[in-house]
């Protein structure tokens, strides 16, 4: 019998209330297919009043079962917001540096790892 090929999809959720939890879009997207991970992303103004909300999703599903969410989910309006769904650019991931929340920590983890990528033939040579 044929099985439909489910991947991991990292999605993008712009548009969020700012009260939103993970709970809840665990709950939302999991009707769509297996939500493995959420990493809810809130920016404040310098008085720390939240400016926008947004979300990372990682969600195991089929194409069509990614169709079907994005064409269910997207502009809806949810608990104070509009959702936004895409699929995440990685590179906009580390171009924020948001695996670390400190530029010069993100920066010198670069070149840590790059180093010890390239000590082992710096050595052999």
């Amino acid at each position: 019998p044929f099985k439909k090929r489910e991947t991991l999809t990292r999605l993008y959720v712009g548009g969020l209330g700012h009260t939103i939890s993970e709970t809840e879009l665990q709950e939302r997207f999991g009707k769509f297919g297996n939500v493995t991970e959420t990493e809810i992303v809130t920016r404040k103004d310098e008085k720390g009043n939240p400016t926008k909300t947004f979300a990372y999703i990682n969600i195991t599903l089929s194409e069509k079962e990614l169709k079907k969410c994005v064409s269910a989910l997207n502009k809806t309006k949810w608990k104070g917001g509009t959702l936004q769904i895409e699929l995440a650019k990685e590179s906009f991931l580390h171009r924020t540096g948001l695996l670390a929340n400190s530029a010069e920590f993100y920066q010198s983890s670069i070149l840590k790892v790059n180093t010890e990528a390239i000590y082992p033939f710096l050595k052999a040579g």
